[in-house]
């Protein structure tokens, strides 16, 4: 039996890709997923996965990954449901028809424009509805993988892992909170005792890899990343110039962590510190730069069946030649070239 974490990235919509991903990893039954660190979209995957675990197991899993974004493709604003055609537009030409609509130019400029905050109580995450009907007995069941869901402390600016039953509906919400769009997720941070006020977990860990770096949990390390880390066409109108910076915004902290990871495994190859001192994490990932960079940032928005289904094919895909090139590097050796990448 082969032992993996896994690290799911948020990126809005996009995390359908991490659907497929993992839809097609649960299928190996050989592979045992131990701990799960999760943000934002990557933070619903990880509870749903876990919470259909711990219900029926690998079908379980399968299932309520499935009934989740079931959930999501139907919060889809009536506006945009007279695009979808019957001949089912490739992923590029979608999110280009999407970008350019009145009805997401109209949405886009409204968030620019004006703060969430001055629709009051009326302006609610439609995700709320979805997050609460979690069987929370089982997210933060002891069973099943570790789970880990990553939020940014507003006030501190620090990022804040949420484990075990400290997870609750307002714990994935925020994790899932970007501030334009919606007000801070406010609640009792049960480490502190106070009302702490929380936004998306990608601005300081996307997702945080620290607490998968345990001593109890495998040296494996799978990356699902959903934000391109690199793109060749400059962006020049506003809206990419905007999903760009948050591109590279979502990925600094990723990036970071990688580099300390690269330092580590290099000072134990050379023998400048004991093996067993520190963690010597391998280093897996599982990505589509190519799909991801003809997509932008009203298909991350706004989910529609189109994009959704499109996106679960590509996570299968993904996951699949993952599989067949790598899956006999697990427990052995990293498929990820850090030096490389950071050169």
């Amino acid at each position: 039996m082969k032992q993996i974490n896994l690290a799911l990235q948020g990126g809005g919509a996009h995390g359908a890709f991490t659907w497929g991903v993992l839809c097609r990893i649960l299928h190996e039954d050989d592979i045992e997923i131990a701990a799960i660190s999760g943000t934002s979209a990557g933070a619903l995957n990880a509870a749903a996965l876990k919470s259909g675990w711990v219900a029926d197991g690998r079908d379980g899993a399968i299932a309520n990954l499935s009934w989740l974004w079931e959930q999501i493709g139907h919060v889809t604003d009536p506006m945009f449901t007279p695009w979808i055609s019957a001949a089912s537009p490739t992923a590029e030409l979608w999110a280009k028809a999407l970008k350019y609509s009145p009805a997401y130019t109209a949405f886009d400029m409204t968030t620019r424009m004006f703060s969430p905050y001055i629709y009051g109580p009326a302006m609610q995450n439609p995700l709320a509805k979805i997050v609460q009907k979690f069987h929370y007995d089982a997210v933060c069941a002891n069973d099943g993988p570790a789970l880990h869901i990553c939020a940014t402390n507003v006030r501190s600016g620090k990022i804040r892992v949420f484990t075990g039953d400290e997870i609750s509906s307002n714990v994935i919400m925020a994790s899932a909170c970007l501030p334009s769009l919606f007000q801070a997720v406010e609640f009792e941070d049960p480490q502190t005792g106070k009302v702490e006020a929380f936004w998306d977990g990608g601005y300081t860990g996307n997702p945080a890899l620290y607490p998968l770096f345990a001593s109890d949990l495998p040296d494996d390390l799978l990356i699902v990343n959903i934000n391109p880390l690199y793109r060749e066409e400059l962006p020049m109108d506003s809206q990419s110039i905007e999903n760009r910076v948050n591109e590279i915004s979502f990925n600094s902290s990723l990036l970071r962590e990688l580099r300390a990871i690269d330092f580590v495994k290099r000072l134990l190859a050379d023998g400048s510190i004991k093996a067993g001192t520190m963690k010597d994490v391998l280093v897996h990932m599982i990505a589509d730069d190519a799909l991801m960079n003809g997509l932008n940032v009203a298909t991350k928005t706004i989910p529609t069946a189109v994009i959704l289904r499109r996106l679960k094919e590509a996570g299968e895909t993904a996951a699949d030649t993952f599989l067949k090139n790598h899956k006999k590097d697990l427990g052995k050796r990293s498929s990820v070239n850090l030096s490389a990448m950071f050169n």
